[in-house]
């Protein structure tokens, strides 16, 4: 079930509130924290056609209650009379409200600030204040710090257990709850009502993680991040396992250590990780097979678990250069038309050795700068190419330009700053700082007339080639095509 939490501020607005969750849900929970004056509880609960739970929080659970302890209880005392489905009480208060009616017992355990811990000696004593359902929320920025959550509600017990992890990375547990067995996971109704921030609403969880087919089958494949280029390529994966009635979604995960990685992943059963930029060198400490553009780049987009282990990948290069190659007049896989070609690679991070890669495969006669020269001059050894001291960019000349440092994985001050005055009409340019998005010094080499490789393009290149990797068949066309107007 998906529940929608509703915190208005008016008997007003609650009634509109209710009216609008309705539809789009199976549980709406209405919080009385915010209300300026009692409510007439069974007014606002006519003619709602679902069920409700009733809550009231206090500022240390997350809600907004500034008055009375004793005029909270007495409001909750007479939310019951109201007869909701459920009504949600705190367990250190549990027992000062007593059970009335049908009403079922929600009872709730919040830590905001701190990971949740002893979880199973507080769902003892929510059993015994007469729990019909447990309640967690507390913080999960990691699959790590979730990992205590998650073990509490995929767990088969007599009291089932609901959970809610806090900011952004709540995701991953109501996604994770889904497929486990929880009664029901949450939702914001629509952006600026979020319980918390980073709180996805219910058409995020409809439109770009299809929440409601996700069922114990389900195979989840481990998407690294949060950011708008991971939820993009979340978002046109799952797309595309619907389209082909594939029982595969993707899971946006964030990660700390890599030490319990491994097995946290094998107990969810998920064998396939796609890392971001941030962390593509990170994960190689889960994987003893690299291929080899891995074990020369130290950088792996794809991690794929096989018997004997977990298998590094590094595979955007492959796109990357598959675009540029095209943009430069190849019409089959096997022209190579960056032979002899000067190609400048300013970054010296995973994802531009991974790059350079791919440039020495296809011949191309590469020069490698950095804001870091001494990491520039070990690549550049490495790759037997040409070392450009940042200082001397500007009086290299080059054929093609890329731009291989992912901004997500540098500090403003390590980022490699281009003065647009390098770009010649004759070069071809690509900026892979910020894949899919454009950039301002895209749009500098479109004026100055350089041919520019779309980052789209590149991006769409690899979803595709990842998507082959993992269900074995091609992204449809369609979806690539939407994945295209998404970036116009």
């Amino acid at each position: 079930m998906l529940c929608i939490a509703v915190a208005p501020e008016s008997r007003k607005l609650g009634k509109v509130d209710l009216l609008n969750a309705a539809p789009q849900c199976d549980l709406i929970e209405f919080r009385l924290d915010r209300l300026g004056k009692e409510p007439d509880i069974p007014d606002l609960m006519a003619g709602i056609s679902k069920p409700m739970l009733l809550s009231c929080r206090r500022r240390q659970d997350g809600g907004a209650w500034d008055d009375s302890e004793d005029e909270r209880l007495t409001m909750l005392r007479s939310a019951i009379v109201a007869g909701p489905a459920y009504i949600e009480l705190e367990l250190d208060i549990a027992e000062k409200v007593p059970r009335f009616g049908k009403t079922k017992r929600v009872i709730s355990y919040t830590s905001l600030n701190k990971p949740l811990a002893n979880l199973e000696q507080v769902y003892e004593k929510a059993v015994k204040a007469k729990a019909d359902v447990v309640k967690f929320v507390g913080p999960t920025p990691t699959l790590e710090a979730a990992w205590p959550l998650l073990a509490a509600v995929s767990k088969k017990r007599e009291v089932p257990v609901v959970g809610m992890g806090l900011d952004q990375s709540g995701l991953m547990f109501s996604l994770l709850g889904r497929k486990h067995g929880s009664p029901w996971i949450y939702a914001a109704l629509e952006k600026g009502l979020e319980a918390y921030a980073g709180q996805q609403t219910v058409t995020d969880l409809d439109e770009t993680y299809h929440w409601q087919d996700i069922g114990p089958q389900t195979r989840f494949i481990a998407v690294i991040g949060f950011g708008s280029t991971e939820t993009r390529a979340v978002k046109t994966l799952n797309a595309a396992f619907k389209a082909l009635s594939l029982n595969i979604r993707c899971l946006p995960i964030e990660i700390g250590s890599t030490e319990k990685l491994g097995q946290m992943l094998d107990t969810l059963h998920i064998n396939v990780i796609l890392p971001n930029a941030k962390t593509g060198e990170r994960v190689l400490a889960l994987a003893p097979h690299l291929e080899e553009a891995t074990r020369i780049s130290q950088f792996a987009d794809l991690l794929v678990k096989q018997q004997d282990g977990w298998h590094a990948y590094s595979t955007l290069w492959r796109s990357v250069l598959r675009a540029i190659e095209l943009s430069l007049g190849a019409t089959t896989p096997e022209d190579r038309p960056l032979d002899r070609r000067n190609v400048m690679i300013i970054g010296a991070g995973g994802l531009s050795q991974s790059v350079a890669y791919g440039v020495q495969r296809r011949k191309g006669m590469m020069s490698i700068t950095s804001s870091d020269d001494a990491a520039a001059q070990l690549m550049a050894q490495m790759f037997n190419a040409r070392f450009v001291p940042v200082a001397n960019m500007y009086d290299t000349l080059a054929d093609v330009v890329v731009i291989a440092e992912a901004t997500s994985n540098r500090t403003d001050r390590e980022k490699t700053r281009v003065n647009p005055s390098y770009l010649r009409p004759n070069m071809t340019v690509t900026d892979l700082s910020d894949i899919p998005n454009d950039t301002p010094l895209l749009e500098e080499a479109r004026i100055r007339g350089c041919k520019v490789v779309e980052p789209m393009a590149v991006f769409r290149e690899h979803l595709a080639s990842l998507f082959k990797s993992v269900s074995g068949k091609e992204l449809p066309a369609d979806i690539a095509a939407g994945l295209v107007r998404q970036g116009e």
